[in-house]
């Protein structure tokens, strides 16, 4: 296979990632362990931190949980049953027909399709099953609508353009296999005012800002936003509009 450009938007704010993303429900899991032929392998292209991998170490006996960027597994978690490896979506180390599940989480729109779609045809088991999952802008309190509107306008431009692919729930990809119909899930998370601006400070758009810029899109908007909030140690509950791909290879 020929050589897959990498476009890397989140290695220099690996960390912030790491500490910043909300977590997918556990319903979602729940409903992956349901559907998978079997719960000995599963394959997590693009893990980023590890977000996923660690809930899918509680349905599969192993994971294997790779990103082509070396900082996000350098800041990369789990439990002794995920295997983190430094490799590209479209070229793993995993053996052919080996794979129980493959699972992507807020990253497929950063692949090459074609070569990545053949990748799971080949580790895929007859029966395995490919999802891909992701979700779009956060929603917040009616009280905080302006400011973080304020923010997200600051930075709509900084966004990369596969970024655009989130808000249109990969309507357009033309995925593989038999479609398995997926349930309604939510994402929610209840945050204090410290952790929703380090959320927006982990954007890879926040950091192409900055480096366009020399601005600080989010210490720019954190008084406004802080204003909206009210006492800094109150939670507020966060909602991000979710979406869920489900396929299933031959038998």
């Amino acid at each position: 296979m020929s050589a897959v450009a990498f476009h890397d938007h989140f290695s220099a704010v690996a960390a912030q990632y790491a500490q910043a993303r909300p977590e997918y429900p556990q319903a979602l899991f729940d409903w992956i362990a349901c559907i998978a032929p079997a719960r000995g392998l599963a394959w997590e292209p693009g893990c980023g931190s590890g977000q996923a991998s660690r809930d899918l170490a509680r349905v599969f006996s192993r994971v294997h949980a790779s990103d082509p960027s070396a900082a996000q597994i350098a800041n990369a978690k789990g439990p002794a049953n995920v295997d983190f490896a430094v490799e590209p979506g479209e070229a793993c180390s995993l053996a052919d027909a080996s794979v129980d599940a493959v699972c992507v989480a807020q990253a497929l729109h950063w692949f090459d399709l074609p070569h990545f779609f053949a990748e799971c045809d080949r580790v895929l088991k007859p029966g395995g099953i490919l999802l891909a999952w992701g979700y779009q802008d956060i929603e917040v309190d009616a009280e905080l609508a302006d400011a973080n509107a304020g923010l997200q306008a600051r930075i709509r431009n900084d966004w990369a353009p596969q970024r655009w692919f989130i808000d249109e729930a990969y309507a357009g990809f033309d995925f593989p296999f038999e479609k398995v119909e997926a349930p309604h899930f939510e994402l929610r998370a209840e945050w204090i005012l410290p952790r929703l601006l380090g959320y927006f400070s982990s954007y890879s758009a926040t950091k192409t800002h900055r480096e366009f810029t020399g601005e600080d899109a989010v210490a720019l908007h954190a008084d406004a936003i802080a204003a909206a909030w009210g006492k800094p140690e109150r939670a507020r509950m966060m909602r991000w509009p979710m979406f869920v791909h489900a396929r299933r290879k031959p038998v």
